[in-house]
């Protein structure tokens, strides 16, 4: 299988995140089948508060358009590993081309009913890169708008108007948020 026929499949997994075998996309959205992917959160500290850049998801996207996510979420290609998934895909939507290190700290799974008629069920590996600073430019066919939000914003918006995120950011959030291997100050 060369790249150009593995670009729209995802990896099919079993609960325990062995892969199973490959369906396309939008297939494996619409039935609901349980896939591997990736959420990348890109965070800095900033002396006694931390920041978060999240991207809002172009309006067109097939699912969650127009919603706010976690700096970048994906599906590695059939035998990528989660971590060159993860640089490729930051690289398309955000131009972001610097040498990240990047952090598997777990994995999470979950299962929401989208708009479109469609199912996100992920075997999701949760991906950090702690950084100072960071240049991007956004791919306007991915992405509609990217700043850097601190923890106490997000926190209030996802208790005073949480449609505002995709239906997984708040695990995902809440999954960096409590994970005491970062360097990130903690509330």
């Amino acid at each position: 299988m060369n790249i150009n026929e593995s670009v729209n499949l995802v990896t099919l997994v079993d609960n325990n995140g062995n892969t199973t075998g490959y369906a396309d996309k939008i297939e494996a959205h619409l039935r609901g089948d349980l896939h591997l992917a990736f959420s990348l959160m890109i965070i800095r500290s900033q002396g006694d508060y931390v920041e978060y850049l999240l991207q809002r998801r172009a309006a067109d996207k097939y699912h969650s358009g127009g919603l706010w996510a976690n700096t970048c979420c994906s599906h590695p290609l059939p035998r990528e590993t989660v971590k060159d998934a993860a640089r490729r895909r930051v690289a398309e939507e955000l131009g972001i081309k610097a040498k990240l290190s990047l952090s598997i700290i777990g994995q999470i799974c979950y299962r929401h009913r989208l708009d479109n008629n469609m199912i996100e069920h992920e075997f999701d590996n949760i991906v950090v890169a702690e950084v100072d600073n960071i240049e991007w430019r956004q791919n306007p066919d991915e992405v509609m708008e990217v700043r850097w939000w601190t923890e106490h914003e997000i926190i209030k918006t996802l208790k005073c108007n949480p449609k505002v995120f995709t239906a997984w950011f708040e695990e995902v959030f809440t999954y960096i948020r409590d994970d005491r291997s970062l360097s990130i100050p903690k509330l």
